[in-house]
Order: C-alpha cells, then structure tokens, then sequence
C-alpha cells in the first residue's frame, strides 16, 4: 500500500510515512494510490466477530508491509476492548424505527466519535515511535471533541508532546473541561482568541513552515492524518456486517470537517454496499451549499448548540476534490488557492452532477435540532445530542431509500442545556464526565498570532 499527496502525485510513501507526517509539505493530504477492495465472503464471515476483528482486517488494507499483521492485530485487540469502550459491541446499533438505526459512537473514553480513530492513533505513533527512536510534537486543533480524545490517547505516550488548540469561549463547558482538567507534562492546551477555522488555519502554516516543522518534528492527529481515516472506515464496514452486507445501507454523518462522511466515501470505494450518503450541516452550511451549487464560499462562522460543527473550512473536503478533479493535482492546487485567496471556489455542472451523486446534503437550524431531539424522544425515548439530531434531521430530509444508519457522534450528557431546552430534562451524566466537572484547568490562553503560538510550541517542549 502506498499513498501520495492530493497536491503531488508523483509522491511514493508507506503508511508508516503518513502517520507520522500527517499532512504533505506541499499543503496536500496523503491518500492512498488504489483503494483495497472488501472481499465478500470475509465480510459474511464477520457477522459474529467483535469489533476488533472487523477493525483488523480493514486497516491492515491500508498498512502494507509497515506494520505487520500479528503487531497490528495486538494493537487493535488493545484498543477496541472493554476497559477502553465501555458497550461490548464498541459501536453498538439502536433500532428506533422500522428502518432507522442510530450508531452509537459514544462509549469511547471522552464520549465522542473521535475516540475510535484517536485511541488507536495513539498507539500507532508510540509502536512506531518506539520502532524508530523518535519523538514528535503533535499540534491539533479542535472544535470541541478531538482535542479531549487526542489528549485521552497521547497522554501517556513517553515519545510524544501534544498541544491542541480550541477557540476560547466557543466549545461547551464540558467538552473544554474534558481537556483543559488532564494535568500531564506532555500536554498543553491553548485556548485562542477566534474560531475553529482561526485554530485550524494557525495549525495548517505551522506545517507550511518547513524550518519549524523540521525542528519540533511536527505530526498531526486531527482528521488530516490519513491513519484517523482508515480508522473510521472500520465501524461503516462493521454496521453493514452487523445489518447485512448484502443489503444496501444509506448512512447519515452530521459533518463539519469532512472526514467522518469522507470515510464512508472511502468504504465506498472499497466496495462496500451503500446506497446514499447523507451530509448534515447545522447553520454553518458551506457544504451543502457546495452540493447545491458546485460552488464553495466562505462566511461568516456562526456559535450554535453544535459547536463541533461550526465549522467554514472542511479540510478533508480536498480529499474528495483529488477524486472528483480525476487526480489531476494542477487542478486541484488552483482551486485550493482560490479558495485561499478569495474564499470561494466553484466546479463545473459535470463535476457537480458527480458530486451530487455521491452525497447529498440538508441544513438544520437551531430550531429544527431542538425539534429532532424532541421528536426523537417522544417516539421513541431515545435521547440525541445536538451533532447528532443534524444527522438525523438530514436523514428524514433527504428521506434516503431502504435501510438508514445516522451516526450518534457524542454523548448527550456533553451537551446538557440543549437537550434539557429540547425535552425538559437533563440526560444522566456518565461517571466519566462527572468526575471532570470539578477538577483544576490546565490552559494558556492566546492571542490570534502565528508567530505566538508557534513560540509557545517551541518553549514548551
């Protein structure tokens, strides 16, 4: 297996060279050259595996020779277990309708969908670290969910220093806490004056900058890291198995920075049967924007109740612009920097109607959010997050045919006030999150600045 950058594909790297890398110095992301195909009859022979076993054999697709395959099942036997995931079935699937099932990807130590990629990260750079002799330096940025799941999986590395990013005043007091209370050595947390966006963009020239880049030994963990991916393709292909890979599913992702659905996209490609993949957005819509129009433009990032989605600039979004611009990489490089310089980009009709046939899209509001959540549990008792009432907002939007999964990305218990402003009760608060509530903060806060951050970085070491 080897991967090359959306912005230069005559690159040739091992998976090993992508986890640690992160993101190409070219300012592309690595992705692989062919996509692995699923093999049938492995996949109906699954369907009385736990998830572990599922989750080996799709990301061994996507390690070559660099990991072998008895190390590689050791670590992912590691991860996916009970002292890690507190539900048996890892990423277990709720029936609420005759043909609606919610995915559960909430048992994970920080309650988000994040921990089933970023557990197993974690492990990753420390077996290879370890193989290597290294160390790195991991910066992230974070919306709300990912800076406490890269923390919760790098805490205890010896061979990495890890600093994330969130924007001050603008993720939920439980999700900031989640990070802010982990008092570690190798851990810092900066809460910048800004947006995600501002976050994510001061993240992106750190690796832009070479010198800089070179000296701290610069990796990444949020979803530009090709390994996070690969990572999430497993739980679709474990729900098809689970539900039938035989029939056609149609799956619900609420989105923001495009990797989770982009995933999908990936399962897709292997040749797992699906039927339709649904993009939910909250008011911060560029991307289904983009898949009503094939133009994509930046505004305004609006604070709503789900904060990990309020989100302008969807930095996987290039991954899929790689295959939908047929590879061609001059391209893809010139709607990128239009998209830099002038904060819009636009395809063809063509390559719309491409697109379009891929995903589709819907938008939900703070109003019909609060109302999913409502609707939800007076039909069925089930209790949703905010992030997860847009996936299945969009769901009975775009009303998908056959069978439909909607991802549930976070506990409900993360976001209180909405759900008790939407049902008029407060979801019960896992002893996870309880014991955080009342803990020290651990943060710097800091301005806007580059060249502040990156001195931060670099003194702290």
């Amino acid at each position: 297996m080897q991967y090359t950058s959306t912005r230069d594909n005559t690159l040739d790297l091992t998976f090993e060279d992508t986890l640690l890398s992160g993101m190409a110095s070219d300012g592309g992301l690595y992705i692989p050259k062919e996509w692995p195909q699923l093999q049938a009859a492995r996949l109906e022979s699954f369907k009385e595996k736990h998830y572990a076993n599922i989750a080996a054999y799709v990301i061994k697709q996507f390690c070559g020779e660099s990991i072998p395959e008895e190390d590689l099942a050791h670590i992912i036997k590691e991860t996916y277990n009970s002292h890690i995931f507190e539900h048996p079935d890892i990423a277990p699937l709720v029936q609420i309708d005759d043909e609606f099932w919610i995915m559960e990807l909430f048992h994970g130590p920080t309650l988000a969908f994040k921990d089933y990629a970023l557990q197993l990260l974690g492990r990753l750079f420390d077996y290879v670290l370890n193989k290597r002799g290294e160390k790195v330096t991991i910066v992230g940025a974070t919306s709300g969910d990912t800076g406490s799941a890269a923390i919760e999986a790098c805490r205890h590395c010896k061979n990495i220093n890890i600093f994330i990013l969130h924007p001050r005043g603008r993720t939920s007091e439980v999700q900031r806490k989640q990070m802010t209370t982990v008092n570690a050595p190798n851990v810092k947390n900066i809460a910048l004056e800004g947006t995600f966006d501002d976050c994510q963009a001061i993240v992106k020239a750190m690796f832009a900058d070479e010198k800089f880049r070179n000296d701290v030994n610069l990796s990444a963990v949020n979803s530009i890291n090709w390994a996070r991916i690969c990572a999430q393709i497993a739980y679709y292909v474990t729900a098809s198995v689970h539900l039938g890979p035989e029939t056609p599913l149609s799956f619900s992702v609420p989105t923001g920075n495009f990797g989770n659905v982009f995933a999908a996209h990936c399962a897709r490609n292997m040749g797992l049967n699906i039927n339709q993949l649904v993009i939910g957005t909250n008011r911060n819509d560029i991307l289904t924007r983009f898949f009503e129009t094939g133009e994509m433009k930046k505004s305004v990032v609006t604070q709503t109740i789900s904060p990990s989605m309020d989100i302008q600039i969807s930095s996987n979004f290039e991954r899929y612009l790689y295959e939908l611009m047929d590879k061609n990489t001059s391209d893809l490089s010139r709607l990128m920097a239009d998209f830099s310089k002038n904060g819009r980009m636009s395809v063809s009709d063509e390559k719309l109607k491409i697109a379009q046939s891929h995903f589709t899209a819907a938008r939900c509001d703070e109003a019909q959010t609060l109302q999913t959540i409502a609707d939800v549990y007076k039909n069925s008792g089930y209790i949703l997050d905010p992030h997860s009432a847009v996936g299945v907002h969009a769901a009975k939007t775009t009303k998908p045919d056959g069978r439909v999964v909607s991802l549930a990305c976070a506990h409900p218990a993360k976001f209180p006030d909405a759900v008790h402003k939407a049902i008029g009760k407060f979801p019960d608060m896992p002893e996870r999150l309880a014991a955080v509530m009342d803990k020290t903060e651990f943060v710097t806060p800091l301005s806007n600045d580059l060249n502040i951050t990156k001195n931060f970085v670099k003194s702290h070491i």
